[in-house]
């Protein structure tokens, strides 16, 4: 049985997945500069609201950077009683505070009435974000609360192969590691650790 991902999950999961393993045993951030951030957003562009634009500013990823942190510190709770992701374990936000900065965030963009009445249509009201704040860091927060209120939550989970640092969603009842490149170094750690112990 193969599981669906909705754009909330996937654009919160990638929000979290900009912490990653670098290759040679460090953690790879993608939002260091305002750079790093806009080629983030041009390649989330599909999957963010028209308000948000490319341009983004040093606020901007003070903002969106503080927003992952507590994206990740819930994706830790979520996986409970499992382990968080490695990368997580030692910097974890308390629950109360990682709440209250997302939902912060997610207010950044309030919302006004719109009226529009086509013509041989009824007026209908719309809410669109109110332009002047910050609709990007609004858009990935309520993309992370849409996504931990959903049923998809309980199938997500933190990668254990070693040096991996990603959350992943379960795509099918038998997966147990992000990517099939880190399940093969789980099994070849498991090898050498079974091999390590057996005497000689």
């Amino acid at each position: 049985m193969e599981y669906s991902i909705s754009g909330d999950a996937r654009l919160a999961l990638d929000l979290a997945l900009t912490v990653r393993h670098g290759g040679s045993g460090d953690v790879t951030d993608d939002l260091t500069d305002v750079m790093g951030l806009a080629t983030w957003v041009r390649a989330h562009a599909d999957n963010l609201p028209a308000t948000v634009g490319p341009l983004v500013d040093e606020a901007t990823l003070t903002s969106v950077r503080d927003l992952r942190g507590a994206v990740r510190s819930l994706f830790a709770r979520a996986v409970g009683p499992g382990e968080p992701s490695p990368a997580d374990a030692a910097r974890l936000l308390p629950v109360p505070e990682a709440l209250a900065r997302l939902n912060e965030a997610a207010a950044l963009t309030p919302t006004v009435p719109v009226l529009t009445w086509g013509p041989g249509a009824d007026p209908v009201v719309h809410h669109r974000p109110a332009t002047g704040e910050d609709p990007l860091t609004a858009a990935l927060a309520r993309a992370a609360l849409a996504f931990l209120a959903s049923p998809e939550r309980q199938r997500l989970r933190a990668c254990h192969a070693p040096r991996c640092v990603r959350y992943f969603l379960k795509e099918h009842p038998r997966q147990e590691w992000c990517k099939p490149s880190c399940g093969n170094r789980a099994r070849v750690a498991r090898h050498h650790d079974r091999h390590k112990k057996t005497p000689v």
